[in-house]
């Protein structure tokens, strides 16, 4: 596992021996995983357990600001 990103209390992982589509995991209180690249483009919420509303926002919008960078992050484990 790949820590890609850290901060405002979260952690975004990419498990190095994961599978498509392109997505990150996110721990905090809980734990949520993300489609980097949702039917629209943006990020896409695919599942979260324990945690509150506001923390899977917060990991929602951490996703989105650094979309690209988490992207290009998949590609170079997974490319």
């Amino acid at each position: 596992m790949v820590t890609v990103f850290r901060g405002h209390g979260l952690q975004v992982i990419i498990f190095v021996d994961d599978h498509l589509p392109a997505h990150v995991h996110v721990f905090g209180d809980g734990h949520a995983k993300i489609n980097l690249h949702g039917a629209d483009g943006a990020p896409e919420l695919i599942w979260a357990e324990g945690m509150t509303r506001t923390e899977v926002r917060r990991a929602m919008r951490i996703v989105l600001e650094q979309q690209i960078l988490l992207l290009a992050r998949w590609e170079e484990i997974h490319g």
